[in-house]
């Protein structure tokens, strides 16, 4: 027997364009419950885009679905993070970075419409601000920038730190929710070349006290650059690092996946000291 997987049931509660390759889509559904309960700020969920034309099995069931269906009728799932949660009037938003009509996500949210529906697994996490932090450095470009405001909002009073982010153009920076205790570098990358955000990080001078780390993005850029100098030359403690590739140029989300697996034997497979 398949193991079984059934999704939550969303639907588009309303849309909105923040800068020109930024959309966001307010959510609501029964899915909802979950993810007001999350305690991780950087909660993300598995959105399943269906094949159309195919007849899937109601209830949706995506351990049957994998089990019984070919792999042209089968969905595409993309991970995306929460933006915000509205616990008033029970619903979150999700940002999407749009590239014209490439992906199946962007051009989705291009055309979403309220009322449309959409099945979701999760919520996920692993990331929130700790309160023994004395700084807290966060780093990322446009697919961590859900993350990272999500962050800033559930911050101590009292927290300083700084904010990384990077983005291709001017337009496209957001109005982040900055506490008072806190400071914003936004850096331009030129092309496919993503080496400014790594720049910004490494030539910046290193905050005294704990430090906590939230690295996300460009995977190239944040875990092969950055990752062993916030780990190793910095000496960030696993405890305070969430670093991870969201992630990589020429890469779907399931090429991205395989990418992963291999360096994650890569790590394993070096010498230790």
């Amino acid at each position: 027997m398949p193991r079984s997987r059934v999704p939550h049931a969303l639907h588009v509660v309303s849309t909105e364009t923040i800068t020109p390759h930024l959309i966001r889509v307010w959510f609501a559904g029964d899915g909802f419950t979950a993810i007001a309960a999350s305690a991780h700020t950087d909660a993300y969920v598995k959105l399943v885009f269906l094949q159309p034309g195919v007849d899937y099995p109601r209830p949706l069931d995506l351990g049957v679905v994998q089990e019984m269906f070919p792999p042209t009728a089968q969905p595409v799932l993309r991970t995306y993070t929460i933006q915000q949660v509205d616990v008033e009037k029970h619903r979150f938003a999700v940002d999407f970075v749009i590239h014209g009509d490439e992906g199946v996500a962007g051009p989705w949210a291009t055309k979403a419409q309220p009322g449309d529906e959409l099945p979701m697994m999760g919520p996920g996490g692993g990331y929130a601000p700790s309160t023994d932090a004395d700084f807290h450095l966060l780093i990322g470009d446009e697919t961590a920038l859900p993350a990272i405001s999500a962050a800033l909002r559930a911050m101590p009073a009292a927290a300083r730190g700084v904010v990384y982010a990077e983005t291709g153009e001017a337009s496209d920076e957001v109005t982040l929710p900055l506490p008072e205790g806190f400071e914003v570098h936004w850096v331009r990358r030129v092309g496919d070349d993503h080496s400014p955000l790594a720049e910004a990080v490494l030539s910046a001078p290193w905050p005294d006290g704990v430090v906590q780390v939230f690295a996300h993005g460009e995977a190239e850029v944040i875990m092969r650059r950055l990752r062993p100098y916030l780990r190793k030359e910095r000496g960030v403690p696993a405890a305070l690092a969430s670093i991870s590739g969201y992630w990589r140029h020429g890469r779907t989300e399931e090429g991205f996946r395989t990418w992963k697996r291999d360096l994650a034997a890569e790590d394993a497979a070096a010498p230790v000291g």
